[in-house]
């Protein structure tokens, strides 16, 4: 395991303001890199925003706006959700930054001179939703094959990227690296595509039909497509081509984060453009599935859109990173529901959760002053604390193997097991008989450990309800918990005063409004 990590989220089109699907896999990376930061690696977490081609003019122009004032204007609002989400990025780019277009032109110029990109006509079908080409043959009932929608005819001088010279040595790639596409199924749904011929990539639009780019070095007539251009952000983002050393230190990616619509782009044209330009492959591109509603993906032009503003403002947002990990496995497409997420609060989290803590800090204040027990000398021994430590080796393999809804449920075991504890224990008989006082002193001094220790670990997941109980217990430092042996130590300390404070996850029928 290398001492850095380098995870990128696509970077995100601004023809809208942000939604859940874009707050999921943010919150995905950056649970991730959370996780790795505690593990003491050296992590750069890199998002951003996709500002160029037709569907952004087209959004302009619908508000009666030039294209560069829409998109200043739509940047914010994606960096204020992710302050609101708790997302702690690296690095924010923007497609209009003046260092990436930079960036996109000398790797234009350089695969020109090397002959993998040459100028000719085009005659096809267009599909303007997805900005993408199509030969007659590759139509599914005259219409585009990824989306379904119409497609108009075309007829124009183009540049095109030699993607045809690459096929088989990207299926031999593919194969021989079996982590590089993952989950498998996405990775067999590619090598599927490319059992066909890969036709060359149009990497330009004309002029005459779309202004809003970045211009293709030596024309005045063409701006560069807008899939070229974004998908060269995961270099420009960490100083390719001018800022070398920072580019050295964390290239090649660790992880792409991508959505499973957009795996062909970052497993096709990607690993193509990086072997044409004698770049090192990215070590994985992981695709996840779609949010969907009532059985439909969640989409502007059906007007099903969940606004995670109106979530977090009813639920906090640890609660909404909590269902969004919890609720699907990596991979996998989820249901949201209202309905859903009540369930996943009022269950896991106020009445898991939050009751243990409650429980937990409430018998302290009572029994002992509020303050932490001095336990006896065999309390370690106990089934939750052998559990409770237990824990660090499965969550760890679990979120390395990018099973974060596992990981969970391996913590969830523990509450569920702390809050039998107490049930078994009942440390209120246990104090009101004398002779049972280093028992009582023993159960609850373990309940506040097993506490302690399951907010280390959520520390990546729900950063600020994990903030809120290592301040309560008065934990001095977590920074040097890095591996199982750090993890294995008391965390509390005898004697030292605690605050319950209010509760963790109130009944939502008791939030303020």
């Amino acid at each position: 395991m290398t001492n850095r990590y380098y995870l990128t989220t696509p970077i995100y089109y601004v023809n809208g303001k942000p939604h859940i699907g874009h707050a999921y896999t943010s919150i995905l990376c950056d649970t991730l890199a959370r996780y790795y930061r505690m593990l003491g690696r050296e992590v750069f977490y890199l998002t951003g925003t996709d500002e160029h081609g037709i569907k952004v003019q087209k959004a302009a122009l619908a508000e009666g706006m030039d294209p560069k004032t829409f998109v200043d204007g739509i940047v914010p609002k994606f960096k204020e959700l992710w302050s609101l989400l708790g997302i702690q990025y690296d690095h924010f780019i923007r497609t209009t930054d003046d260092h990436h277009k930079a960036g996109v032109q000398k790797v234009l110029s350089e695969l020109e001179k090397k002959g993998d990109i040459y100028k000719a006509a085009y005659h096809g079908w267009y599909c303007t939703p997805c900005e993408s080409f199509w030969t007659e043959l590759q139509l599914k009932e005259g219409k585009c094959p990824d989306c379904g929608r119409a497609v108009d005819r075309l007829e124009e001088e183009n540049y095109f990227f030699r993607l045809s010279g690459y096929q088989q040595w990207l299926i031999d790639y593919i194969q021989a690296n079996p982590d590089f596409i993952r989950p498998d199924y996405r990775k067999n749904e590619i090598l599927g595509f490319l059992r066909e011929p890969l036709e060359d990539l149009c990497i330009t639009r004309p002029k005459a039909r779309l202004t809003w780019g970045i211009e293709y070095p030596g024309s005045g007539d063409h701006v560069v497509y807008v899939w070229f251009d974004a998908l060269l952000n995961y270099l420009t983002g960490i100083g390719y081509p001018e800022d070398n050393e920072k580019y050295r230190k964390f290239w090649p990616a660790d992880c792409h984060m991508v959505g499973k619509d957009i795996l062909r782009q970052h497993a096709v044209y990607w690993p193509i453009m990086l072997k044409a330009m004698g770049v090192e492959m990215p070590k994985m591109v992981f695709a996840h599935g779609w949010w969907k509603i009532g059985g439909s993906k969640m989409s502007k032009s059906l007007g099903n859109i969940v606004d995670p503003v109106e979530i977090v403002a009813r639920y906090g947002t640890d609660a909404f990173r909590y269902f969004l990990m919890r609720e699907v496995t990596l991979g996998l497409d989820g249901t949201y529901s209202e309905d859903l997420l009540n369930e996943r609060y009022t269950s896991d989290l106020a009445n898991d959760l939050g009751n243990l803590w409650h429980r937990t800090a409430s018998m302290i204040e009572k029994y002992f002053e509020g303050k932490i027990p001095q336990p006896g000398g065999d309390v370690w021994e106990t089934r939750l604390l052998k559990d409770t430590l237990g824990l660090w080796e499965g969550v760890r393999d679990h979120i390395l193997n990018y099973d974060l809804r596992e990981s969970l449920a391996g913590i969830w075991a523990v509450i569920t097991a702390a809050n039998q504890f107490v049930e078994e224990k009942k440390p209120w008989a246990l104090a009101k008989d004398s002779a049972k006082q280093g028992e009582l002193a023993d159960s609850l001094y373990a309940l506040a450990e097993c506490v302690a220790h399951i907010a280390i670990l959520l520390q990546a997941f729900m950063p600020l309800t994990a903030a809120k109980v290592i301040d309560r217990l008065r934990i001095a430092s977590t920074g040097s918990i890095r591996d199982a042996a750090g993890f294995r130590k008391p965390l509390t300390v005898p004697g030292t005063g605690i605050h319950k404070g209010d509760p963790l996850f109130p009944r939502l029928d008791e939030k303020p409004a």
